[in-house]
Parts: structure tokens; C-alpha cells; sequence
């Protein structure tokens, strides 16, 4: 199953096919949707970045209801939510003993107000996962660009928000690297950081400009055709985010898509590449044109149908989603806003929860002792279904009683052993009716309906025995 055309070994191949996530980053993908809550000065000044100037003053939610955000994100499906804690203006949504520029000195609740502890709460009462953002850009703090005095004032704010929060599914945070107000830029002790955040919150994955997740390179959603987690160990590199990242308040950085980078682990890259490491991707995109709450952007929310485009091209292309949805001054996410994360909502369970299919019988061309067809069906994370040893291009069967209408194949890679699978078919009662490239923790595979007895997925290049743990077959519901 090697082309001619690419001078790669099966050594190599085989080296690609052995590297597995982390504990943390397995728990951190079968997240698969969470939600970005950017919220703070800029929302009160009318800014994307604030410079660090706004008066505290101006910070006084009169409403503020993070229960109201958690149910906003649950209606869409999300299972976590990230709260931008500091953004680059310095602002603090919690009282940090290390900076006045805080909540501690806004009218809201006459300064004894939490924002943090109280979207923590909100987020375990309703059964998300909580996670911090922390700008190591700071454009208020007079230390920025100072060095190690710089760097002991961000891993002080890291403690606070480690520490006090209770646990943390991710810590996140972006390359930015402006000038601070002395004029000077920074030079970040990544290390440092990151044994920060190992030592107090072990658990968390380290996002975007850490070891952990990476940054899928835009912000407009787009996910490539052939996302790998397993890349060259090179991208971990946080210079190598940062210089990608947006260097601007120029308005235009949220819609571009940047094609330089579209392929990151095929077997051209992994056979030049030294280190290997897998290092999965994630989408973060906002629901509106800013990350920010303006309210003139009311009339240009993503609509339901563009919101699933990016979450099937996202979630269903081995890609996590988080999507920016930013509360208005009044504390609450607007109302345009939420109707369309409900509608979402709505789509996605016409397309999978509603009506699947009957499960009818597994076969396969061929198994790996301990591994039977059935495992790939059975719901569970810790069974799969794997090919025989050396078996070109194994197949997969699912035999109804009767003849069913589908419209949708779901695909999942047992991650613990690797992700294998490169390209595959999708074939009813023997005809292809979809393709696809690489699965890792999910493929969704959608098709115009037929109906047919038998759904074949046929694996036409791998890297190592494809080991499947999920298998679903669904019809999709009308459109509402």
C-alpha cells in the first residue's frame, strides 16, 4: 500500500504509525466541541484590542449570568467551555494580588466580584469542563519586555488561575507579542510556563503555543482535507505559532485562510521530517465577525447551516472545535447569538441522534486475534475492531436484516495504538459512495441517502493495521 512515487520506508511508515497521544490529549479530543467565551475591557470600551488604558470604571456588567452562557453552549452541543481570563490589554477577570488593573478596582459588585470563580461554578453545575486563557501579551504591565521580571508576574497569574479555580481541562495560550507600554516586546520563557501549568494542573493540555494542541493555522474555521495528529516535532515550537499568528488589529486575520501550510503529515512530510510527535489540531473560530461582543455585528452571526459546515469539516475531519461566543456588556450572550447555537444544536441531532440506524451483522475481510468486527459497533472507547497482520486494503461490513436508507458513515481510530488509516471507501450493496482521507479520533462521512443491505468501508492505504473502534451508520432527519 506504498506508492512508487514517494521514497518512504516501511520503517518510516512504521515509526509514524507508533506515536500516541497522552493521556491528556486523548481526554482533550473526545471533547471534540467546546466553546470560547471572550469576554472583559474590550467589551465595555468597544475594542478587539485594548491598549491597556481603559479606566476599570468602565467594567460593570449589570447582568452578568455565566449559568446562561453554559446553556448557550450546551444547546449546541459543547462539552467545555475556555474563559479568556486576561486578554492583551491586562485587564483581569479575577482580583490577581500582582496588578490593580482588575475587577477589584470596577464598580461591578463594588470590587468583590469573581468572573472567573463565577463561570467555574457555572461550568460545574452544568456539567462543563472549564478552561482558562491567559494573554502572555500584557500591553498595561509596565514589566512587559523587561525580561525575567516580566516572566515572574505571568507564571504568578498562571498560579492564581491554577490554583484557585478547582481543575482545569486546558490551559490556553496564543502567540501574540506586541509592545507593551515601555515600548519594549518580551521574549517568553515557554519552559517556565509550561512546568507551571504540568505542576499545578497536570490534566490540562497545554494549547496553541504549548505541547499539548495545535493551532490549526486560521481563524476562519477552515480544517484541511487531511488533518494528522501525528506532524513533525518541529511545530511544537511556540515561535513557530507565534509568527503565524495574527500580528494585527487589522480586521481581516479572523477570515483568512492561509494555504502554505495545507499539508502537515502525509508521506512526503513524515519521510523528510526528523522527530515525530503527535500533536492533534484544533479549530477556533468566532460565531460572529469579532471576538468581541459589537453590537453591530447583531445582523452578521454565523448562521445554524454555516455553523455545521465548520463543525463537520472540524469535529468530522479529526479536528476539535472551539467557537467564540462573546456576552454582551449586560453579561449575558445576546440573543441572535444564542438562537443560532440552539439551531446548531437542532442540526447536528437530525444528522446523528435522531434515527440511527439498526446495527445489523459485522464482518470483516479479516481480524486480529482479540480484535473481532463487533468491537468497532459496541459504543465502548477501549474495544476495537484491527485488520489482520499484512493484509492489504481490509474491509469492514455492516449486513442489515433489510435493506435501510443511509446517509451518513462515522468512523473513529482506536488513538492508544495510532492513527494508521490515510484513505478509504464508503461503498453500499457494493457501489462507492463516499471517500475519505484520514480518520484519527473521527470521520463523518455524509453522502446524498441510498438504500442498500450492505455498507462497506474499505481502507485503501494505511500506515499500520487499522484499528477501528467506531462504526456508525445513520439516516439524516429532514431539515427543520
Amino acid at each position: 500500500m506504498v506508492p512508487h512515487c514517494i521514497n518512504i520506508s516501511e520503517q518510516q511508515l512504521r515509526r509514524a504509525a507508533s506515536v500516541t497521544p497522552s493521556p491528556r490529549q486523548l481526554a482533550w479530543q473526545q471533547l471534540e466541541f467546546c466553546g470560547f467565551i471572550h469576554f472583559g475591557m474590550n467589551t465595555f470600551a468597544g475594542r478587539e484590542w485594548g491598549d491597556g488604558t481603559d479606566s476599570p470604571r468602565l467594567f460593570h456588567p449589570e447582568d452578568l449570568d455565566p449559568d446562561q452562557w453554559v446553556a448557550a453552549l450546551k444547546s449546541a452541543g459543547m462539552r467545555g467551555l475556555i474563559l479568556t481570563c486576561k486578554h492583551h490589554d491586562g485587564f483581569c477577570l479575577w482580583p490577581s494580588a500582582f496588578t490593580e488593573y482588575s475587577v477589584k478596582n470596577a464598580p461591578w459588585r463594588e470590587g468583590q466580584g469573581d468572573v472567573v470563580t463565577m463561570t467555574a461554578e457555572a461550568c460545574r453545575r452544568g456539567g462543563l469542563k472549564f478552561g482558562v486563557y491567559l494573554s502572555p501579551w500584557d500591553r498595561h504591565d509596565p514589566r512587559y519586555g523587561t525580561g525575567r521580571p516580566y516572566d515572574d508576574y505571568y507564571v504568578h497569574q498562571l498560579t492564581e488561575l491554577c490554583t484557585r479555580y478547582g481543575e482545569l481541562f486546558c490551559v490556553w495560550m496564543d502567540g501574540a507579542c506586541g509592545e507593551g507600554p515601555n515600548g519594549k516586546r518580551q521574549v517568553y520563557d515557554w519552559p517556565r510556563y509550561y512546568e507551571t501549568v504540568r505542576r499545578l494542573q497536570p490534566g490540562a493540555v497545554l494549547s496553541v503555543c504549548g505541547p499539548d494542541v495545535r493551532w490549526c493555522g486560521n481563524e476562519a474555521g477552515h480544517c484541511r482535507p487531511s488533518e494528522w495528529s501525528v506532524v513533525p516535532a518541529q511545530l511544537m515550537d511556540a515561535a513557530y505559532t507565534a509568527g503565524r499568528s495574527q500580528q494585527a488589529d487589522d480586521g481581516t486575520f479572523s477570515r483568512r485562510v492561509d494555504r502554505q501550510d495545507e499539508d502537515l503529515g502525509s508521506r512526503e512530510v513524515i519521510a523528510a521530517a526528523g522527530e515525530l510527535a503527535w500533536y492533534p489540531a484544533e479549530v477556533d473560530t468566532s460565531i460572529r465577525p469579532g471576538w468581541f461582543y459589537h453590537p453591530e455585528e447583531d445582523s452578521q452571526v454565523r448562521t445554524p447551516g454555516e455553523l455545521l459546515d465548520i463543525y463537520l469539516d472540524a469535529v468530522g475531519g479529526n479536528a476539535a472545535l472551539l467557537l467564540n461566543v462573546p456576552p454582551a456588556p449586560n453579561g449575558r450572550i445576546a440573543p441572535p447569538d444564542c438562537a443560532a447555537l440552539a439551531g446548531l444544536g437542532r442540526k447536528i441531532q437530525n444528522l446523528f441522534a435522531l434515527e440511527r440506524t439498526g446495527l445489523g451483522e459485522l464482518s470483516a475481510s479479516g481480524s486480529a486475534e482479540g480484535h473481532l468486527p463487533a468491537c468497532a459497533a459496541d459504543g465502548r472507547s477501549d474495544t476495537w475492531w484491527q485488520s489482520a497482520p499484512g493484509e492489504g486494503q481490509p474491509s469492514l461490513t455492516l449486513t442489515f436484516a433489510q435493506p435501510q436508507e443511509i446517509s451518513c458513515v462515522v468512523l473513529g481510530e482506536y488513538l492508544p495504538a495510532g492513527q494508521h488509516i490515510e484513505a478509504g471507501e464508503i461503498r453500499a450493496d457494493g457501489r462507492t459512495v463516499a471517500a475519505f482521507t484520514v480518520v484519527g479520533h473521527k470521520r463523518i462521512c455524509r453522502f446524498a441517502p441510498v438504500r442498500a443491505k450492505q455498507v462497506t468501508v474499505c481502507i485503501t492505504a494505511s500506515r499500520a493495521e487499522p484499528a477501528l473502534r467506531l462504526l456508525a451508520v445513520y439516516r439524516e432527519q429532514e431539515a427543520e
